[in-house]
């Protein structure tokens, strides 16, 4: 269906209807919000027509909005909660930090033990300095890369997603030519190179024709946790050519990171890169990052170690970084993960969650199909309508624009809209990560909502 007014489907559809119904708080408070937050919002992944959900508590696998509406969750945080929401031992950990302080100012043993679990856990991690962010992790990254090569140039894959600074925002939603997106500076887009994840041909002809490349940089398992899904194989040619040129190699695994495994995705393929970025689960669910990698990389950070070879030090400060409250919950997270089988279990439970998706678009005979790897699920709307078979499904064999790009703005809402109406929360891919607390029945009321909402889409004419 071609996009309509943005007026004409909120006001024509029985999905935006029941929406509008069920969630009156919401609306009242996302008036409110529009009056000091542009567009009303504190995250660009939060924006849905007609207003966003507001919510007011979450536990485990669900969450309930300020209407008292309980959804089970596969926002998952962001995809920082694994372990569910307000898991009991990262909880009491975090309250009583607190009790001791927020803030010191200060080094403080909890800093240790959180970088010794990440030492102990990702292959990559010889040495390790924290961050706020995912976004400040794979800035640090870049300039690590740079300073230790004297290179100037980074390349990247199209789609992927490094976080929101300068050097990460062509090309991963648009401005796929390599112009700078707005606000960013020509120069510093010209120092980024994109290629195409899975060519190998077209990989290396881009490094050969680019001998100024200090870093590589990608998501291990893909644009979106997998959306537009990588081949280990195109990981392992990456390595190999980035030490034939002195490339570094980085992993992002803000995303992946202790969810595909508890050492990540480089420890699920055997495939160690220079450096890896970290965020999310890193910190269980409150702010927090990490660059981990190379000793010797990392050394551009340290005092010593860059007097002693008469070169400039990287100046890195940072108020919140290595946060005791942040450490004490990143402790708490990766000690559980690290000792227990909640991998296996989210990553099992995903599966099974997918397979149940194909059951619903086979019932409704619906030309789309769900699929994934680990603790993730997507779905394919098939805008070119081709034969497929949801069962078997082989997102590699897809194009990567349809997979990545598929929906229209109107079908994407009205989907994540129907999900919310019949009480489940995903993202707006569709699709959304696992926890390793969802249930069998969580997973079948999913299903249910799914299947619901395929009908109401029918009914309004968005899918046949």
């Amino acid at each position: 269906m071609p996009d309509q007014a943005p007026a004409q489907w909120l006001s024509n559809s029985l999905i935006v209807s029941r929406y509008r119904e069920k969630t009156p708080g919401s609306a009242k408070l996302a008036k409110e919000a529009a009056e000091v937050f542009p567009s009303g919002l504190t995250h660009d992944s939060r924006y849905l027509e007609p207003y966003a959900l507001y919510v007011d508590r979450a536990q485990g696998a669900h969450k309930w909005d300020v209407d008292g509406n309980d959804y089970v969750d596969y926002f998952g945080g962001h995809g920082a909660l694994l372990l569910g929401h307000n898991h009991p031992e990262v909880t009491k950990a975090v309250q009583e930090q607190i009790a001791k302080g927020s803030h010191y100012g200060a080094s403080h043993p909890l800093e240790v033990r959180w970088a010794e679990l990440v030492h102990e856990m990702v292959p990559s991690a010889e040495r390790v300095r924290f961050t706020s962010s995912g976004t400040e992790a794979t800035l640090m990254g870049v300039r690590l890369a740079r300073a230790f090569t004297g290179r100037s140039k980074v390349l990247r894959f199209k789609m992927h997603f490094h976080g929101w600074h300068d050097h990460m925002t062509s090309g991963m939603a648009n401005h796929f030519d390599g112009t700078p997106t707005t606000g960013v500076v020509k120069g510093v887009a010209d120092a980024v190179v994109l290629a195409t994840a899975n060519d190998e041909a077209g990989t290396r002809a881009v490094i050969e024709a680019n001998p100024d490349i200090a870093c590589v940089i990608i998501e291990p398992t893909g644009a979106s946790f997998g959306r537009v899904p990588v081949k280990p194989a195109f990981l392992t040619f990456l390595r190999k050519i980035t030490k034939e040129k002195g490339i570094v190699l980085i992993f992002d695994e803000v995303v992946t990171g202790f969810r595909v495994s508890p050492g990540g995705a480089q420890a699920e393929f055997g495939i160690t890169p220079d450096m890896t970025s970290l965020a999310k689960i890193l910190a269980g669910g409150l702010p927090g990052g990490a660059i981990v990698g190379r000793k010797d990389i990392l050394e551009l950070l340290d005092f010593a170690q860059t007097k002693a070879k008469g070169v400039e030090k990287i100046q890195h400060p940072g108020t919140y970084n290595a946060n005791p409250i942040s450490a004490a919950a990143g402790i708490a997270a990766l000690t559980i993960i690290k000792t227990t089988d909640a991998n296996k279990r989210a990553n099992a439970s995903a599966a099974k969650l997918r397979g149940l998706l194909n059951d619903a678009i086979v019932a409704e005979s619906v030309p789309w199909a769900a699929y994934g790897t680990f603790a993730g699920f997507h779905i394919f709307t098939n805008p070119k309508r081709r034969a497929i078979d949801p069962k078997s499904f082989d997102a590699f064999a897809a194009d990567p624009e349809e997979l990545k790009g598929a929906w229209s703005a109107n079908i994407t809402h009205k989907v994540r809209l129907g999900m919310m109406v019949n009480g489940v929360d995903i993202n707006g891919g569709p699709g959304g990560v696992m926890s390793a607390v969802h249930t069998d029945a969580d997973l079948e009321r999913t299903a249910d909502a799914f299947r619901a909402t395929l009908k109401l889409l029918k009914d309004e004419g968005d899918i046949r």
